[in-house]
């Protein structure tokens, strides 16, 4: 793993394509991802993205944004007119293209300086999206940032097995199900993403887990989820033989409305699918 330090002059990026409808901005504290090597990272798209890989393997560095802290107080006043006059809203997705709460974080804390700022200078909205526990380890913080936005969580829970051929989740299943319900009992509004859909060994018993642990959830599938019209990054990677060695019909559509479905009888009118539930627009 190559760490490297960096300053960054915006650490606002304005929405483009897959976020447009969601939020205004998306904020990365770091460039790369630790995690990308684990079972999460295998069907990342953002190891398509050569403008953020430069050339390099996808879970094989991470930058640190030294300044994120302070550059998103510099970019605020501007950002946040253009955010209101834009799009209606200044709303952060945090992140998109890299794991805010990944191992370097603990030392780092890179992640923790832009909550403060964000406590100074709150935007309109905040989501927080995480594929690991440690998601839930500034909770006093989050209490301060509750009372000056409207935010939410989303706690990535692919599936409820390890899936042969590919390495394991870089964060263990029941934990990440205790660190939203952790959120969710502080009042928190947390929902379950399910994303990217993988094989789930006992559907039923899985969305009940999730349900006593989140508000809602949102199910995508690779197809129609990783940026392209028909999932065509991801059928580069080993992700989908992988998934279809252990269920056929899970490389399918047909298999995401089926496990909507079942999901649906414990989120009744809280599930969202593809980019209508990361906007937060659910199914009644």
């Amino acid at each position: 793993m190559v760490i490297t330090h960096s300053t960054i002059a915006n650490v606002l990026t304005r929405s483009s394509g897959f976020l447009v409808t969601v939020c205004s901005h998306s904020l990365q504290p770091y460039r790369g991802c630790a995690l990308g090597n684990s079972l999460c990272g295998v069907g990342c798209y953002v190891r398509h993205n050569g403008h953020l890989t430069r050339g390099q393997e996808w879970g094989s560095f991470v930058e640190v944004r030294t300044n994120a802290a302070d550059a998103y107080r510099d970019n605020y006043p501007a950002e946040r007119e253009w955010g209101r006059r834009a799009r209606g809203r200044f709303g952060v997705f945090l992140s998109s293209s890299t794991e805010p709460f990944q191992p370097i974080e603990r030392s780092a804390r890179i992640t923790h300086g832009v909550l403060e700022a964000m406590v100074e200078l709150p935007p309109d909205f905040l989501i927080v999206q995480s594929h690991s526990h440690h998601v839930a380890d500034y909770m006093e913080l989050y209490g301060r940032l509750a009372r000056v936005c409207e935010m939410r969580f989303h706690v990535s829970v692919e599936t409820d097995q390890d899936i042969p051929g590919l390495p394991p989740s870089a964060s263990p299943v029941h934990k990440r199900i205790e660190a939203a319900r952790t959120l969710k009992s502080a009042g928190l509004r947390t929902v379950a993403t399910v994303a990217p859909l993988l094989p789930i060994r006992d559907p039923h018993a899985f969305f009940r887990r999730l349900s006593e642990a989140a508000d809602a959830v949102v199910i995508d599938h690779f197809i129609q989820g990783d940026g392209s019209p028909t999932g065509q990054r991801t059928l580069r990677t080993r992700l989908p033989m992988a998934m279809a060695q252990l269920d056929p019909r899970s490389v399918t559509l047909a298999y995401r409305d089926d496990i909507v479905a079942i999901a649906r009888q414990f989120f009744p009118g809280r599930v969202g699918v593809n980019i209508d539930g990361f906007a937060g627009r659910m199914l009644a």
